[in-house]
């Protein structure tokens, strides 16, 4: 006989978490672009679930501003407007600033020396005109940076994840181009040269003024078609 039993409550649990950590990881790392539809319908089969935890994990994503709802059941990607990234970099200086302010006051020599060898190693990949190289390198080096933030400023560290992950999907894009890489090369030298001197203003300006040319670097949709 067929077991009709409904499945264990930890399983549902588990398939909504999934649903919602799928599709919020797809939007992110732009496999919907701006203005595709999603439908509960398309989206179940596409990740092999029933559509309840989709339209639960849409819920949650429309909430959170990576979806928009699009008439009966559906949705679509939303385009950033330039309202939207100014307001996304202003949010990142802000905590950025105050997190190299707090680290400068603990990070080590050790810790100092790999964010430098990045930084040199992302020169080099310039030079060879490795520009996604480069990318990589340069989101390696804020991966540690603020990976040294998580043991002591936790709360901190996973505000600033979450901001990062809305905006670097637009930063790929600009740091294939040679003037986002040499900007960002730049304010990585710099970044490095206000902690080792230990000034927590200074961290914290630089990092501001950083964030704010990575802001002039990404374009949005709306610049992009402007002439």
């Amino acid at each position: 006989m067929k077991d009709t039993q409904p499945s264990p409550p930890h399983r549902s649990h588990s398939v909504r978490e999934q649903t919602y950590t799928t599709l919020r990881r797809h939007l992110l790392t732009g496999q919907f672009p701006p203005g595709q539809r999603l439908t509960e319908e398309s989206l179940a089969r596409r990740l092999g679930v029933s559509r309840t935890p989709v339209r639960e994990a849409l819920h949650k994503l429309e909430l959170e501003g990576l979806v928009s709802a699009a008439g009966a059941r559906g949705y679509r990607v939303p385009d950033e407007s330039v309202e939207d990234m100014n307001e996304l970099f202003e949010i990142r200086s802000v905590l950025e600033g105050h997190a190299l302010a707090c680290l400068c006051a603990t990070i080590r020599a050790a810790e100092l020396e790999a964010l430098r060898e990045l930084v040199e190693q992302a020169e080099l990949a310039c030079r060879q005109e490795s520009l996604e190289i480069v990318f990589a390198l340069n989101t390696r080096f804020h991966d540690l940076l603020y990976g040294l933030l998580a043991r002591s400023r936790p709360r901190l560290h996973g505000l600033i994840e979450d901001m990062r992950q809305y905006v670097l999907r637009y930063r790929q894009h600009t740091l294939l181009h040679r003037r986002g890489v040499q900007r960002s090369i730049t304010g990585h030298r710099k970044i490095l040269l206000a902690l080792e001197l230990g000034d927590p203003g200074l961290c914290e300006r630089v990092m501001r003024d950083h964030v704010r040319e990575a802001r002039e670097d990404t374009p949005t949709n709306d610049q992009e078609a402007a002439p």
